[in-house]
């Protein structure tokens, strides 16, 4: 008998605005600030403002596409529309293969920040990444619904902590730390604008899961728009605390947030700053774990994927095929991580250049596929146009990607002819 379960319209417009805010305000909001400002000085803040402007054709880019075509499929599903069922699975592979390395990393940054303030090891902060993993998978497999009221908590907690972040730095504020204004040179606002891009990605995220959206046209062009405009205003302003007061200088670059947060809590600082760190770094883990159980549970129901990553649970109409081996991926990357045998800084290179890829054909497809609309259009030429730019920056990140194109060739090769010696049933 045919299986007839599929996923269930359960995020509605608060859950959609917390998973895109979740998706994109991750741990760079608590380094980048003070990155940014050490080193281009308070011209950083031109940089912070240009990225702001952008984040909105960024944003609306693939909300508008969520819209039109909502699919758990997400960028992989745009991409086969506009060019064809190979190029939009192996987009999809590409961000599949993305998170198993970037959630624990999320995982581990945000434990770090913990176990720094705490003075605790790092056997603790391994033991406090696989809870937050954890906690990303289980809240998925419970459901949307479940996982979009927990984000919904998680983004307020980590809203109230920034605001109050920004009112307890007005007080340090002078406006002696605004000059020189730009002490070296603007070449360095250009460089910062670069690093701040890694800031805003995060949108292609929650287009994975546009199928389960109540209303898609209302959620993901209303509520990404809403979630950019909040996003955008958070990160401002926490560059506007961190150059006001100098904190980079104080509590060095990467800690400038977290020195500002400590300073006016005295004994209680350091457990406030590192507890941020952990609610920021499982929203993203939230939403990063759902849109890769559901890509994943996409590529399987086409055929793109082994067919028990697309079981669905009978109790909760979740892909637990799909979250079991994102289970099996991130202990995997602990363990290595855990073992020494890699460190953080290289796992960070990996998913740079895929997510990026992943965004790109996205971008592209929305040219095409938006075509009826010259704002649609004009939004996905500007996105491609930026995300083209940066990813030369990712380096040797793009052998990453490479080997994930050479074994998906290598799968279609041998599937295709098989398929002609009738070996695979057509």
């Amino acid at each position: 008998m045919k299986d007839k379960l599929s996923l269930q319209r359960n995020i509605g417009m608060p859950q959609a605005i917390a998973l895109y805010i979740g998706a994109v305000l991750g741990s760079g909001v608590l380094i980048v600030p003070g990155l940014a400002a050490e080193m281009a000085g308070p011209a950083s803040l031109l940089a912070w403002g240009f990225m702001s402007l952008l984040i909105l054709p960024l944003a609306l880019s693939m909300g508008l596409l969520s819209a039109k075509f909502p699919n758990a499929g997400g960028v992989s599903h745009f991409v086969t529309l506009a060019f064809g069922p190979r190029a939009g699975a192996l987009v999809g592979w590409f961000f599949l293969m993305s998170v198993p390395i970037g959630a624990p990393v999320a995982a581990l940054t945000g434990a770090g920040y913990m176990t720094a303030a705490m003075g605790w090891g790092n056997p603790a902060r391994i033991a406090l990444a696989a809870g937050m993993l954890v906690t990303g998978l289980v809240t998925n497999w419970l459901g949307m619904k479940v996982a979009g009221k927990v984000q919904i908590a998680v983004v307020i907690a980590i809203v109230a902590v920034l605001v109050f972040s920004f009112a307890a730095a007005l007080p340090g504020m002078e406006r002696a730390h605004f000059t020189p204004f730009a002490p070296h040179g603007w070449i360095s606002v250009g460089q910062a604008a670069a690093i701040l891009f890694w800031c805003f990605i995060g949108w292609e995220a929650v287009s994975h899961l546009s199928e389960e959206f109540k209303d898609p046209q209302r959620a993901a062009v209303k509520g990404v728009s809403i979630a950019a405009v909040i996003v955008g205003v958070l990160y401002f302003l926490s560059a506007l605390a961190t150059v006001g007061t100098q904190s980079y200088l104080h509590g060095g670059a990467d800690a400038s947030l977290l020195w500002i947060i400590s300073q006016p809590l005295g004994a209680w600082g350091g457990f406030i700053a590192g507890l941020t760190g952990l609610f920021i770094c499982t929203a993203t883990i939230i939403a990063y774990a759902g849109a890769a159980s559901r890509v994943a549970y996409a590529l399987a129901r086409q055929g793109n994927a082994p067919k028990w990553m697309g079981r669905l649970s009978r109790r909760y109409q979740t892909p637990v095929g799909a979250i079991s081996f994102l289970t099996g991926c991130f202990t995997l990357v602990l363990s290595l991580y855990g073992s020494g045998l890699v460190s953080i800084t290289t796992l960070i290179t990996f998913p740079n250049a895929t997510f990026i890829l992943t965004y790109i054909g996205g971008c592209a497809a929305g040219i095409r596929l938006l075509r009826g609309s010259r704002r649609g259009v004009t939004i996905s030429w500007i996105s491609f146009a930026a995300t083209v730019c940066v990813f030369p920056f990712t380096g040797w990140a793009i052998l990453y990607p490479l080997v994930i194109t050479v074994i998906f060739a290598g799968v279609v090769y041998l599937r295709d002819g098989a398929k002609s010696r009738g070996i695979i049933e057509q």
